[in-house]
This record gives structure tokens, sequence and C-alpha cells, in this order.
């Protein structure tokens, strides 16, 4: 036993001798260029100056990567952070014991390294306790991760501080040194977590040794498990692009194709599939896809979510995949955050993924819950609903309530998106219609002085689509200053239709004002060109339809207000005019087309033009339906999608149905 611990001393007094000597050398992140990829054999230049440190310090920080816990909880904690704790557990080695000088008989105790470690409440914390030890390879990584787990919990002012006082301590230059040293005996995992804590904390991608653990990890990449790939994936995820970064990149999309039937844990498959990217290629996309929907069984809450925003990250749509992870997220919405959730409604804009039961239940859930939300956090929902062209009604008659109470708690942006998403999403507030609207007039008003001109006419333009004309607002865009300078801005285009439907608006829906208000030729800019192309399934359609009607005349694309286009407009006589006699014939020719006959407006209207799963139009198509009611003809909306999907005879039978709905066998 004696001569046991003799050699086991021997080997921790020249182990620990080695070290020291170590220590003594100079600073060693030497800032090595892309090229450099070589080991420390070389002496090295301390470079972390007063000067470079500030710069350093004010670098932004990568954010963190959430690893979620599999099917326990839905915390969302991040399984670096548990990184040092979980480090405690594991089995110290053989090699790290201290002997007691005070004890005749030496005995072996469990050092009190990772005790400190878990005290420590910063990172000049850590460095102060690697200048009492001599860390090993793996305790390096525990200190790495214990830094960038103390960094992320604090303010930000408070972060750039400590980010300071790190990068000027004397000991943060021997950890790194040691780090450098050591890269080639470490752990797999002990690799992958100290290259992500590094790069956290913002140690320059060029420098020396994050440079050398980007190459440790290409030359141990085949022995990484899931584990370590995922954390490589994650760290890699937020670097910038380089030789060494590319290099490994590649070399992870190889390893993960081949490891793809191995992997085992829910989280770690869909890091790598963030890792990925966009230009995977579709063979290995579809292999993702089936290995994931091989492991729905295993999704938590936060899996689900979690799949979603990565798969817009690799703008891959795989519809079964979304059904699951939609399914797992409607069931289970009371507790998910906002940042969350708001997170997956904006993933499946970018999928131009719609699950109808999912957006209502997300609607009625945060309708039902609106006290717990701020009006940042209402808006940023209605406005994402907006954009995924769904009308998240409960919401909608919600929001309106709040605003009709507590108008004046909204700030000049809140307003203008309340505007934008109301009038887009064209609900029917029925009886609250009124006091919602005067509401949104009396907030604006107060804001009038500071509103630019470009703001100003956003507003009237939305009101205007909801058929409301507050005078004050009007009467402030239609001024000669607010008209110059808008003349100047930008966006020329759009600025011009604006203009152009407000224009409308008051001439069409004739609004009681104080006095009459026009809005000047020089700012309504450019007709819609005068020969647009033929919709060839509606034209033909329309055709087939009227051949047997020998008193309909049918007429394509025509312009009515140099704005509105009609796809196909249709006279059709009306009915108490066609059995007229002789004798009354001549009565008949003293009447105008229009009142003669009834003029059917064909319109062939967009997926877009609708809010989704309705027929409900949405504000510039409900403008258009609207006018042109006034101007006396009929509008018919047809469906583009309803006439693509459709055989010749069965967009026959839709139009014949809508334009002539008395034929209806």
């Amino acid at each position: 036993m004696s001569i046991w611990m003799t050699e086991e001393a021997m080997k921790w007094s020249l182990r620990f001798c080695c070290r020291k000597s170590l220590w003594q050398q100079r600073g060693f992140l030497a800032t090595a260029s892309s090229q450099d990829t070589s080991f420390p054999s070389q002496p090295h230049a301390r470079i972390w100056g007063p000067r470079l440190n500030r710069l350093c310090a004010s670098r932004r920080l990568a954010s963190a990567v959430r690893f979620y816990s599999q099917g326990r909880n839905h915390s969302g904690e991040l399984e670096g952070d548990n990184h040092a704790t979980s480090k405690l557990t594991e089995l110290y080695p053989a090699a790290e014991i201290q002997f007691d000088e005070t004890n005749s008989e030496q005995k072996q105790r469990t050092p009190p390294f990772y005790d400190h470690l878990q005290r420590c409440g910063s990172p000049t914390d850590v460095l102060d306790l690697t200048c009492k030890y001599s860390p090993t390879g793996r305790q390096i990584s525990n200190c790495l991760t214990q830094m960038w787990s103390c960094m992320k919990k604090m303010s930000e002012d408070q972060r750039r501080y400590e980010l300071q006082l790190m990068f000027e301590h004397p000991a943060f230059d021997n950890l790194m040194q040691k780090a450098l040293s050591s890269v080639q005996h470490m752990r797999n995992d002990d690799i992958a977590y100290s290259l992500l804590s590094m790069v956290n904390l913002g140690v320059s991608q060029h420098s020396r040794v994050v440079q050398t653990f980007l190459r440790t990890s290409q030359e141990k990449l085949n022995d990484f498990d899931e584990k370590c790939l995922s954390i490589l994936s994650s760290c890699l995820e937020h670097m910038e692009d380089s030789p060494n970064v590319n290099a490994l990149k590649e070399g992870m999309r190889l390893v993960v194709e081949s490891h793809l039937p191995e992997i085992k844990n829910v989280m770690a498959l869909q890091t790598m599939m963030r890792l990925l990217g966009k230009d995977v290629p579709k063979e290995l996309k579809l292999k993702l896809e089936k290995k994931a929907l091989s492991m729905t069984d295993q999704f938590s809450l936060p899996n689900a979510q979690y799949m979603i925003s990565t798969m817009a990250t690799m703008g891959f749509y795989s519809k079964p995949l979304l059904d699951v992870c939609g399914k797992k997220i409607t069931e289970n919405l009371h507790g998910i955050p906002f940042n969350r959730l708001f997170n997956v409604l904006h993933s499946c804009k970018d999928l131009l993924y719609r699950d109808l039961d999912m957006l209502t239940s997300i609607s009625d859930y945060v309708a039902s819950t609106l006290d717990i939300w701020t009006n940042k956090q209402l808006l940023l929902f209605l406005s994402v609903f907006e954009d995924l062209l769904f009308c998240p009604t409960a919401l909608i008659e919600a929001f309106a309530e709040k605003v009709i109470a507590k108008p004046d708690a909204l700030t000049l942006k809140d307003l203008l998106c309340v505007l934008k998403v109301y009038s887009s999403l064209n609900h029917d507030l029925q009886h609250q219609r009124q006091k919602f609207l005067d509401s949104l007039s009396h907030a604006l008003s107060s804001y009038l002085p500071k509103m630019s001109g470009m703001q100003l006419l956003k507003c009237v333009y939305c009101l205007c689509l909801m058929g409301h004309f507050p005078s004050a607002l009007l009467e402030k865009l239609l001024q000669s200053s607010t008209l110059e300078q808008l003349a100047g801005s930008k966006f020329l285009e759009s600025r011009g239709r604006m203009f152009q439907t407000v224009d409308l608006c008051l001439r069409l829906d004739r609004p009681p004002l104080p006095q009459p208000l026009t809005v000047p030729a020089m700012v309504l800019g450019n007709p819609i060109p005068s020969s647009p192309s033929v919709n060839l399934w509606l034209s033909q359609g329309l055709q087939s339809v009227l051949g047997g009607q020998a008193n309909s005349v049918l007429q394509e694309m025509v312009l009515v207000e140099n704005f509105y286009l009609i796809d196909g407009l249709i006279n059709k006589p009306l009915p108490n005019l066609t059995s007229v006699t002789e004798a009354s014939s001549c009565a008949e020719d003293m009447l105008s087309p229009a009142e003669s006959s009834e003029r059917i407006a064909v319109i062939s209207a967009p997926f877009s033009g609708f809010c989704y799963g309705t027929s409900n139009p949405r504000g510039p198509l409900a403008v258009k339906i609207r006018h042109l009611k006034l101007l006396g003809y009929t509008p018919v909306l047809v469906k583009e999608r309803d006439l693509q999907s459709a055989t010749e005879e069965g967009r026959t039978h839709i139009l014949r149905g809508l334009i002539f709905p008395e034929q209806r066998t």
C-alpha cells in the first residue's frame, strides 16, 4: 500500500512541477491568421493590453443556445448552465489525490476544487480560484463553463464591466495557456464545452487558442458522440466563417449523415439540423425528416417548439412533422412563455405553415389571459397573426375592448401597428366598431404634432380602408406643408397607391366632413398599367359559362376609376326587363346600360386576398368590393386556387354557381 501511495505522490509532484513551469510562460494569445492551425510549439506574445481589453470587452456576446430536458419539465434550462454542476457528480480522475500533511498517515480525500468552483459568482472569482489550484484539463473546461454561466446571469452593464475585469485579470492568460497546452489530452466533451464557453465569453475567434480548439475538434471529430456533436453544433452556429470553421462544418455534415441512425436524443438531432442549414441536400433533409418522425413519441413540449424553429432555420417544410409539433403545442398552451410562443408563430410564418386549430387555440388562449400580457406582446402576437393571413377573432375583439377602455395607453408606434393589423384583417367588430374607431382617432389626434408625413399618410390610409374619416387627420394630411414633405419621400409607388385609395374613398364614400377635401393630382402617382395579363383559367371558364347566354355580354380586363381592375365584366339583362313587350321597348331604350342590366364584376383574387380559412376579404380587396358596390357593380369573388386545382368542367361549374346562382341544380 505504501509503495503504491509513494508512486502516486511522485506522479502528483511531477505533474504539479510541470504545470508550475507552464504558469511562468508569458501570454499566449498571439492572434493567429486564419491559416495558422499549428499547435502550441512556438513562443507566444502577450496581446491582452488595456486597449485590446476594452475592445474585447465591448464585443457583443453570442446568445445562449437552449438544450431542453427530455420529458421532465419545460423550464428550458441550458445544458451548458448545468455543465459545471454535473461534472461534480462524475468520478474524479485517479491522479487527482491530495494528502493531508498534518497527518502522519497519508489518506486519500476528495479535492475541494469543485466545491469552491460552485461558489464562484463571477469570472474573476473563477480566475482567482485558478491561482490557488493548478487545474487539470477537465477542470479547465469546468472553469470556462462556470465563467460563462456566471456571466449570462448578469445585466448588460454588469456583464460589460465583468468582461473588462476578466480580460485584464493576470490569471486569464494563464488559464488560456493551460487550455492550449491541455487540449490534446482533454476528453471530447471538454473540448466542445471549452470551445463553446470561450466563444460565448468573447475570446477572439481568430486567436490561437480558439483556432487550435477548432483544429483539434476536426482531428477528433469521428470520435465525437451525439452530445459532443450537439455542443459543437451550437458553438459553430454563432461563429464567423474562417477556413477552420468551414472545414469543421463540412466535416460535421459528413459525420451527422453517417451517425444519423445512432442518434437517440431529440435535442441533439435538432441542434445538428440547425448547423446543417439551408444548403443541405434534399436527400439528407428527407433522412433527417424520417429520423425525426421516428422519434416523435419522445417529443417534449420544448422539443416540439424547437423543432418548428429548427425547420424554419433549415428552410425545410415537412407537413407531417409540423402537424405533430403543432398538435403537441395546442395541447399544452398554458404556461408557454411569450418568447417561445411568438417564435413558434414567427417560424410558421417563415415556413408558410398554417394549422387552423393551433392558430385558433393560441388566439383563444391569449385572449383569455389578456391581463398577463403587455401591450407590446399583444401587438407582436397580432402582427405575426396578420403576417400569417390569419384573423385571430377572439384576440382581435378582446384587444379592441382594451383600446376602447384605455386608448391613451398606446404609443404612436402601437397605434400604427393596431391600424395596420385591423385594417388588413377586416374583422367586423359590430357594435364595438364605432367606439373602437373613435378611440383610435382620439389617440392619434394627441400625436398629430409629432407625426411625420409618412406616418400620417399610413394612419389616414388604414382608417380609410376601415371606412372611417377623421377630419383632423385628413385636413393635416392634405395641407400643403405635409404634401411638400411627402413629395420628397422615398417609396413613391406605395405612397402613390395610398393617396389614390384616400382619393377614391373621399370621392366614392362621400364622408360628411366640415369642409370638402380633395387629393391633389401631383401626389396620386401613375395609374395601374392599362394592359395587364389575362387570367387564362378564368377567361376560358367565363366563355364556357356564357356560351348559352345569348343576352349576356362579357368584357375582360376592365379598368374602373383608373384604379380597380375587373377580370371579367358581365352585362346581364335584369329579370324584369327580359319579358317586356314590344310596346315597352321604347321605354327600355331610354334607360342607361347600368339601369337596364346587371353588371357583374368577376374578380380573381389570390390566396393572400382572404383571411386564412375563410372567405372574408382582407383590407385592399375589401375596400375594392365596397367601392364597386357603390359604383353599381355586383362583385363576384373567385379564388385563384380553386380555379387552378379544378378541371375545366369543374371551373365551369364553380363559375356558373357564382354568376348564375338561380341556375344551380
